[in-house]
């Protein structure tokens, strides 16, 4: 990398010197992001993942000129907007440029007509949904991490939402975007409504955490609120019960907004009754008034033939007041030695049984609580959701068994043939093991890389990309 000062230099000629920052409370404070292992090495006064510069960007132009400059000089630029990551994405691994994205000029275009609305990347999630919503419209996706993500947040990291079951992940909610390539060229990657001229070449950023190009526009779909939403609460005699539910219920092709099933440690909290000792499961349907009723009828046929019971509504709706709460995870990480970490994997109904059990029980020495839970349901499989919870006696030492606590379940998830990541992607976690998840494929990933970004300066180190 070229010698730091004439880099700054070179950054505050293209820039306003208030935007190039490289004073240690910035570096500082841009080398963590909501991951549990970077929480508790913040609190250990540890920033291993530290940028030489901070560059607050306010529009394409900025980045186009950044990353043209990056590029031929061969410094390592990594995107960064609201830092919502939970597991590493946006933190720096060879220095280089911290590419801020969060003083980007914001736009919001809503077409009503075509039923789409566009923003900015940077644009905060939560707020989006509640300006569409006082207007009578949903973006439909609905991620826990809502108020503290951002729209380019959710393209670059694959996301999905609670309601997925319904909408879909972001992968099918996108109808455009706008990215900016390491060497500063501008892209725009439409279908309108859908296009068969080659390849979908909008799925190409979709997923790549920054590695490829940069976004800086994304065009959603948005859909009308519903007319009706019902909801219930369901008693299963078994997480296998439960699992069989939500099989047929996507082989029947039911279309319910809310499914999310519980295994009996974690409906304790879903209840917030400490005395439940069975699973549970969160069902919602909507639309028409006909067509959600007539789906309930149809879901709960299938929860009958199954063992399942009604409990009523309200531990779902309780719920959907609380979703976007992360305090738990939150205050224990803000304890000295506690410790909790949030894995998400997916696999087909005939592996999800077994990759259960087998990381239930790999997992249980390492944390003193193990929960688990179901939801984003496919006709072929659904993703499954642990949260680990527990206490040491120090920070170094919460450290040390959060790394472990990733090596058993990576571990397990590898000898299943399960998907490593649903919905959190891969960031600095999942790096070491994508070549091996990911197999031949990688070599194409590889080669888009060279491809799009010569010089290797993207986000490096995500993906198992150097």
């Amino acid at each position: 990398m070229s010698d730091l000062s004439t880099l700054i230099s070179a950054l505050k000629r293209l820039l306003p010197e208030r935007q190039v920052l490289n004073d240690p409370d910035t570096l500082q404070a841009s080398s963590h992001d909501t991951w549990p292992l970077s929480t508790k090495l913040r609190r250990l006064g540890c920033h291993d993942y530290q940028a030489d510069v901070v560059v607050k960007v306010t529009d394409e132009q900025q980045i186009q000129e950044v990353l043209a400059l990056a590029t031929a000089q061969d410094i390592p630029v990594t995107p960064r907007a609201l830092a919502s990551s939970v597991t590493g994405q946006p933190l720096p691994t060879r220095g280089g440029i911290v590419l801020d994205l969060t003083e980007m000029t914001q736009h919001r275009d809503i077409n009503t007509t075509n039923l789409t609305v566009e923003v900015s990347a940077g644009y905060n999630g939560g707020k989006l949904e509640d300006e569409l919503q006082a207007m009578g419209w949903t973006l439909g996706h609905s991620p826990q991490s809502l108020y503290q993500s951002s729209v380019g947040g959710w393209l670059s990291t694959l996301a999905t939402g609670q309601f997925s079951s319904y909408y879909g992940g972001i992968e099918g909610l996108i109808t455009a975007y706008t990215v900016i390539l390491a060497t500063g060229e501008r892209i725009r990657l439409k279908a309108s409504p859908r296009a068969a001229m080659g390849p979908d070449l909008r799925q190409l950023f979709i997923g790549a955490e920054g590695t490829l190009g940069v976004v800086t526009s994304v065009q959603l779909k948005i859909f009308p609120l519903p007319q009706t939403r019902l909801y219930e609460t369901l008693e299963l005699p078994s997480v296998e019960a439960g699992l069989e539910i939500m099989r047929e219920q996507a082989m029947s092709g039911l279309r319910p907004f809310l499914l999310r099933l519980y295994d009996t440690a974690e409906a304790r909290h879903a209840m917030q009754n400490p005395a439940q000792d069975k699973p549970v499961m969160f069902l919602g349907t909507q639309g028409v008034n006909a067509i959600a009723h007539a789906e309930m009828e149809a879901f709960m046929s299938i929860v009958r033939r199954h063992g399942g019971i009604t409990l009523g509504s309200q531990g779902v709706l309780k719920w959907m007041e609380r979703r976007f709460d992360f305090s738990t995870v939150e205050n224990l990480l803000d304890t000295t030695g506690g410790f909790a970490e949030t894995i998400e994997v997916a696999h087909t109904w005939d592996g999800i049984g077994d990759l259960y059990h087998a990381l239930n029980k790999a997992l249980t020495p390492l944390a003193g609580e193990v929960l688990s839970h179901f939801s984003h349901v496919y006709p072929q499989g659904t993703s499954m959701y642990m949260i680990l919870l527990g206490q040491e006696a120090s920070d170094r030492e919460a450290v040390e068994k959060l790394r472990a606590i990733w090596r058993e379940a990576m571990r397990v998830c590898l000898e299943h043939n399960a998907e490593l990541s649903h919905h959190h992607g891969g960031g600095l976690v999942r790096s070491p093991y994508a070549r091996e998840s990911l197999g031949s494929s990688h070599m194409l990933l590889r080669r888009l890389k060279h491809a799009l970004d010569p010089n290797g300066i993207l986000n490096p180190g995500k993906l198992g990309l150097n």
